[in-house]
């Protein structure tokens, strides 16, 4: 018997309608006679609504609190979804994080799950029983309530279907998969029928919206197959699957972009051995998270470093960065938040060279200057300014053809596979 875990986003849910249409799409599945669990996420703006309730009433919320009141949305969207389902002949039960045996670290506001104890969920599944999962949370091994962050219902579905041994994981979303480029940008942009793992982790950590980056780490680990698809269409979404199951590779798959980073440049650092390790140690005891990194040439014994780290950690990352200035003896710091980020993805450039090249000429044609480089085996991302970042997608999305279904071959980039 195939067992399915569904996973439906807040939008998914995000009214009494769209809840009934959900559990109508769940109770059609489990129809099918496959066994399903779903995880469901807070019904549209719940959660941001509840923050900004916390923000009302305190100006330093605990974060342990923080957590207790944010997992409230969930638990309102599991009820209410099984009660629906109930109404259409099935008998469906709720559980919270922790009911469901979702065990994490203790870091409130971020926690990653360590074990799925899945014994309550797996018995209402024998029993016929469709088991409804709150997503974004769990339970510490101290036993408070912990969130696991951003798109955490993406992860809790993932690690439910690992712990369970699902056939599939479907995520189903306000998109009909994963794109070529962000849709809002490149309207012509392709729907990929399916993609690596690796490609969707440098996609999602690009910043494609469509996948939360820890669902995708867990998925690789434990060898989930998940189905990226839309709520409000039957058509086929996006296959996320281990490279060796794709019949082709593209050399380039998708483009991501990112608006929501800023660049920090450490000016007047010393340049002497140790110095990189006493400026970036004291950002990761911070919880800071750092992306792109350069250093300029030294000139006079002197050189200034430039990164990029998410805008919403600048105000944790600033008095960090001021300390570190006195105690390394640079001159200070200068932050930008008028920066793009935009990433080049494609598991076939590991063996196809020219497509920098490419990318860069683009660019250039384009009159979009570059500040900022960094690459993986499957990855070219560049730092533009904010205001050309959607121009910048546009034409490199065109210059390698995106929008067609053709694989590109190596010598459109002016150079031949490597043997």
């Amino acid at each position: 018997m195939t067992l399915v875990v569904q996973k439906f986003g807040g939008t998914s849910v995000g009214t009494p309608e769209r809840m009934r249409r959900v559990a109508e799409r769940i109770v059609a599945t489990a129809d099918t006679g496959a066994t399903v669990c779903v995880v469901v996420s807070a019904m549209g703006h719940t959660t941001d609504e509840l923050l900004d309730l916390a923000a009302q009433v305190s100006s330093r919320p605990q974060p342990r609190e923080l957590d207790m009141l944010l997992t409230a949305g969930e638990r309102i969207s599991m009820a209410l979804l099984a009660m629906a389902i109930g109404d259409l002949g099935r008998d469906a039960v709720s559980f919270t994080g922790s009911q469901a045996g979702i065990v994490t670290d203790t870091q409130h506001g971020k926690a990653k799950i360590l074990e799925v104890r899945v014994d309550r969920v797996r018995e209402a599944l024998d029993q016929g029983r469709i088991a409804i999962v709150a997503g974004f949370q769990g339970v510490s091994t101290d036993a408070n309530v912990t969130t696991l962050g951003r798109g955490g219902s993406d992860t809790t579905a993932v690690a439910m279907a690992a712990a369970l041994g699902a056939d599939v994981c479907e995520i189903y979303t306000d998109v009909e998969g994963v794109f070529s480029a962000d849709p809002r940008v490149v309207p012509a942009a392709r729907k990929l029928p399916v993609v690596s793992y690796e490609e969707m982790l440098e996609l999602s950590s690009a910043g494609a919206k469509v996948l939360a980056l820890r669902s995708v780490e867990y998925a690789r680990t434990h060898g989930v197959r998940i189905h990226v698809r839309s709520t409000f269409t039957e058509t086929e979404g996006t296959w996320v699957v281990e490279e060796a199951e794709m019949l082709e590779q593209a050399i380039v798959s998708g483009i991501a972009s990112d608006k929501g980073e800023a660049k920090v440049t450490m000016v007047g650092v010393p340049d002497h051995p140790g110095i990189a390790g006493r400026l970036f140690r004291p950002l990761a005891d911070g919880g800071i998270h750092i992306d792109m990194i350069v250093q300029n040439v030294s000139a006079a014994g002197f050189t200034d470093i430039s990164f990029t780290l998410p805008k919403a950690e600048l105000g944790t990352a600033d008095p960090i960065l001021r300390e570190l200035a006195e105690q390394i003896g640079a001159s200070g710091h200068q932050v930008d938040e008028d920066i793009g980020k935009l990433s080049v993805v494609g598991a076939g450039m590991r063996s196809h060279p020219g497509v920098a090249a490419a990318m860069f000429e683009a660019l250039a044609d384009a009159g979009i200057n570059i500040e900022i480089i960094s690459t993986s085996p499957i990855r070219i991302s560049c730092v533009v300014r904010a205001g050309e970042l959607d121009r910048a997608v546009e034409v490199v999305h065109e210059r390698f053809r995106l929008t067609e279904e053709v694989l590109l071959q190596s010598d459109e980039f002016g150079a031949s596979p490597r043997s």
